[in-house]
């Protein structure tokens, strides 16, 4: 009986251990860094997908969109320069802001 028991016990610690893993692994996904690419990648990333979270430093990131269409109801676009690996302000597209962009 005992015997039993202990192999019951292994199996719900896998599945446990097989969960966990499973969940764990969504969040230690990593953003693409645009330090590590060249600017006309990271500006063709940003326009093939319209939309796309990216890490411009060690703990910075943000969310970069081709045009007005992937912002929010009410938000509005600024454009957005990152650093790339061969260039230190690249124009990569905009980011999406709530408040209306100042007119001159």
């Amino acid at each position: 009986m005992l015997r039993n028991g202990v192999i019951a016990m292994k199996t719900v610690s896998l599945a446990f251990v097989a969960v966990i893993s499973f969940t764990t692994g969504a969040f230690a996904q990593s953003r693409p860094q645009t330090i590590g690419m060249n600017c006309s990648l990271a500006q063709s990333l940003v326009a093939n997908r319209g939309a796309v979270v990216l890490s411009t430093g060690q703990n910075t990131f943000d969310r970069y969109v081709s045009s007005q269409a992937s912002c929010l109801s009410g938000e509005f676009t600024r454009p957005a320069w990152v650093p790339t690996a061969d260039t230190p302000q690249c124009f990569i597209g905009y980011t999406c802001v709530v408040s209306e962009p100042d007119v001159g």
